[in-house]
C-alpha cells in the first residue's frame, strides 16, 4: 500500500529543522512509525523480536550505541528501553546540530524514568489517527486554515459522504490499517482488535503492574456509553461496580490514568470565559477517545445497529469531529475545548489558536439540528458581547468563527454568518 499523506508530515520536518530530536507520540496504529520512516535515514525498532534481546542490553550497558548510524536515526519505541531517552538528550549536546534523531512512542513519556525531560534537546509532536481527509473520504474543499484567514468567505461546496458512509467510517475508525483489507468485515476488525489488545496487554504495561482486561472493558465501555457528554468520573465508577463490587475508587483511577497514558482516552477541557460567574458555567471534562471506532467497539455495535440508533451515533459523530479538528488545527497549535453552562447555552467545541484566533463550534448530525446549533452560538456571541459592554477594560475576543458541522451534503454559509460544513468537506 502506497503512503498516505499525514498533515503531521511537514509538522515534523518543520520540528526535525528545529530540534536535535523529535519525539512522536500518540495512540498505537495511528501510523507515528510509517510517517517516521518517510523521514529517517536510519531506523533502529526496539520491537524487532529477532533482535529485541540484544538492543535491550545494549541500552542497559551502552545506550550511545544505538545512536550510531545516519541521522535522522528513528528509534522506534524507545520507551522499551528508556535509557536511550537521557543518551539521545546527551548526543543532541554534544552534535549540536538539528535532525539527528526521531523518537516513537505509543504512551506518555515518562520523565520519571529518565535523567532529563529533554526540554530544548527534545521536542514532542503527538499524532492521531487519520482523519477524513487523510484517509481519501473527504473532499478537503474547504480548508480549515483559509476559513480562519478569512472568515467572511460565502461557503459553497458538496460532501460526497452519506450518513451510510459516515457511519461506517466511525465503526472503521482512523487506522491505517483499517484501509488494507477488500472486506468490510475486515476492515472493521482492526478496531476491535485495537481494543482488546489494549485491555489484554497495553494497559498492564502502561501502568507497570497486572490490571484486569475485564474492568479495562467495562471502563471503556462506560466511557463509549457517555462519549461527548460531561458525565462525571464517578457515574462510571458506579457503572463499573454494578459488575465488580470491590473496585475501589483509586483502583478505578489508576485504570484511567493508563488508558489516557496510552492515548486511548482523551477527554475535553472546559473552557472558562468570564462571561457569567464561576458557579454558572459547568466546569468539568467531556469524556471523548483518541478515534470514534474507540466507543463503538468498546459498545460492540457495528454500522448496522448504529443506523437503528443515530441519537447514540450523534455523540460518536462529535467524537469523529474532535478527531478530525484536532489534525487539521496541530500546524496551527490547536486547542480544543468546550463550553456549557447551567442555563443551556453551549458550543460543543471551542477551538482555539496559539495566535489567540478561536472558533464556537456545534455538531450536528442531521440537517434538522442545524438551526439550534446556530442559535446557541449566535447567543453565546451575544452574552459575549454584554460582558464586554460592562468590561470595557478587559473585553474578551468575539470568536473569529461560527461554525455548525453536519454529517449532510452541503456546506454554505447562513445569512447570520454562521457557517455550515459537512464534516466530509474539511481539511486542515
Amino acid at each position: 500500500m502506497d503512503y498516505l499523506k499525514r498533515v503531521i508530515d511537514d509538522q515534523l520536518q518543520d520540528y526535525l529543522d528545529a530540534f536535535g530530536a523529535v519525539n512522536i507520540e500518540g495512540p498505537k496504529w495511528c501510523g507515528k512509525t510509517t510517517t517516521a520512516k518517510q523521514k529517517a535515514a536510519s531506523i533502529i525498532e526496539l520491537q524487532d523480536t529477532d533482535k529485541r534481546d540484544e538492543y535491550l542490553a545494549t541500552a542497559l550497558t551502552k545506550a550511545s550505541l544505538l545512536l550510531e548510524g545516519e541521522t535522522p536515526r528513528l528509534i522506534d519505541e524507545w520507551q522499551d528501553a528508556p535509557t536511550i531517552w537521557d543518551a539521545v538528550r546527551v548526543a543532541c549536546d554534544r552534535r549540536q546540530k538539528p535532525s539527528q534523531f526521531i523518537l516513537t512512542g505509543s504512551a506518555a513519556a515518562d520523565t520519571d524514568e529518565t535523567a532529563h525531560t529533554g526540554t530544548g534537546r527534545i521536542a514532542d509532536l503527538t499524532m492521531y489517527p487519520m482523519s477524513l481527509y487523510e484517509s481519501g473520504e473527504s473532499t478537503g474543499d474547504i480548508s480549515l486554515e483559509a476559513l480562519f484567514d478569512n472568515p467572511k468567505t460565502d461557503l459553497g461546496a458538496r460532501s460526497k459522504m452519506s450518513v451510510e458512509d459516515l457511519v461506517f467510517a466511525a465503526c472503521r475508525g482512523g487506522w491505517p490499517a483499517a484501509l488494507q483489507p477488500k472486506t468490510e468485515r475486515g476492515k472493521l476488525l482492526v478496531a476491535k482488535n485495537y481494543v482488546k489488545t489494549v485491555c489484554d496487554k497495553d494497559i498492564s504495561k502502561a501502568a507497570k503492574e497486572k490490571l484486569d482486561p475485564k474492568i479495562a472493558r467495562a471502563i471503556l465501555r462506560s466511557y463509549a456509553r457517555n462519549v461527548s457528554t460531561m458525565v462525571d468520573k464517578s457515574t462510571i465508577l458506579a457503572d463499573v461496580t454494578a459488575n465488580n463490587d470491590s473496585l475501589s475508587r483509586s483502583t478505578f483511577d489508576k485504570y484511567v490514568a493508563a488508558l489516557e497514558k496510552l492515548f486511548v482516552i482523551q477527554d475535553i477541557g472546559t473552557w472558562n470565559p468570564s462571561i457569567r460567574s464561576k458557579t454558572a458555567i459547568r466546569s468539568g471534562e467531556k469524556r471523548s477517545f483518541c478515534d470514534p471506532s474507540v466507543a463503538v467497539a468498546s459498545l460492540g455495535i457495528g454500522p448496522g445497529g448504529l443506523l437503528t440508533q443515530l441519537k447514540t451515533f450523534g455523540f460518536i459523530f462529535e467524537c469523529m469531529c474532535v478527531r478530525d479538528l484536532k489534525v487539521y488545527s496541530a500546524p496551527l497549535d490547536g486547542v480544543i475545548s468546550h463550553y456549557r453552562d447551567r442555563y443551556g447555552l453551549e458550543a460543543d467545541i471551542v477551538l482555539h489558536l496559539e495566535d489567540g484566533r478561536y472558533a464556537l463550534i456545534e455538531c450536528k448530525l442531521g440537517s434538522a439540528e442545524i438551526d439550534d446549533g446556530a442559535k446557541h452560538l449566535k447567543e453565546l456571541v451575544d452574552l459575549i458581547r454584554k460582558h464586554n459592554e460592562q468590561e470595557e477594560q478587559v473585553p474578551l475576543r468575539e470568536p473569529d468563527l461560527l461554525i455548525v458541522i453536519t454529517g449532510g451534503e452541503y456546506a454554505y454559509t447562513r445569512p447570520d454568518g454562521v457557517h455550515v460544513i459537512p464534516l466530509a468537506c474539511l481539511k486542515g
